[in-house]
């Protein structure tokens, strides 16, 4: 887990980095995107009791992911490197006793330390991880995936306005979610070769 977790970290760093050089110390309030997601989560799982609704689990799943690239950004502080962090999560997690409640209620309990602590709890979202019935390697791959994309997006001109995301009918995260399939997470070249199949995929259906 903890190879991962550094993983992770590294490339959130990396794609923070893009939107400014000296992130950490602008002590963006990373915490209130984390709690803003929370809100998002929670409508799409349902919470009108005066209509019928039926969770979307699939949707709620990946704002939890969204949630988890705020989340990790939260942790970060000057002085700090991602190995300690890492081993910080790590531990959070172990020492957590799980709280086995519903959705709505862990979503809830992790919004609520959101904003009285103004940071993030890995063992609240990981009760929120057991309550979607999100596993850890479903966030690792999920959360690999979608950080090459927002990377290819970037590199294909999303910020100039030129980028294509549709793509033969379908949105780029649905072509992502595609090539993810098949892939190897544990492969140490998995975020490279989503960016090739990204960029394959893309280059056949866009540019040629």
């Amino acid at each position: 887990m903890k190879q991962a977790l550094v993983n992770m970290l590294t490339m959130q760093d990396r794609m923070n980095t893009r939107v400014h050089e000296n992130w950490v110390q602008q002590h963006f309030e990373w915490y209130r995107a984390a709690w803003i997601e929370c809100g998002e989560l929670i409508d799409h799982y349902g919470f009108k009791w005066w209509k019928k609704q039926v969770p979307d689990m699939e949707q709620v799943r990946m704002e939890a992911i969204d949630i988890w690239h705020f989340g990790m950004s939260a942790l970060f502080v000057e002085g700090k490197d991602i190995d300690t962090i890492a081993e910080e999560i790590a531990a959070d997690i172990e020492a957590r006793s799980p709280s086995a409640l519903g959705v709505r209620e862990a979503t809830e309990a992790l919004a609520l330390h959101c904003l009285q602590t103004r940071s993030f709890s890995p063992a609240l979202f990981w009760d929120l991880m057991d309550a979607a019935e999100l596993d850890f390697e479903t966030l690792y791959r999920s959360y690999v995936g979608k950080n090459v994309l927002n990377f290819f997006r970037q590199d294909h001109g999303y910020k100039e306005g030129t980028y294509v995301k549709d793509w033969d009918g379908m949105e780029d995260n649905e072509h992502l979610v595609e090539l993810l399939a098949p892939m190897d997470s544990s492969d140490p070249q998995f975020a490279d070769h989503v960016y090739w199949a990204l960029e394959k995929r893309y280059r056949e259906a866009v540019l040629d």
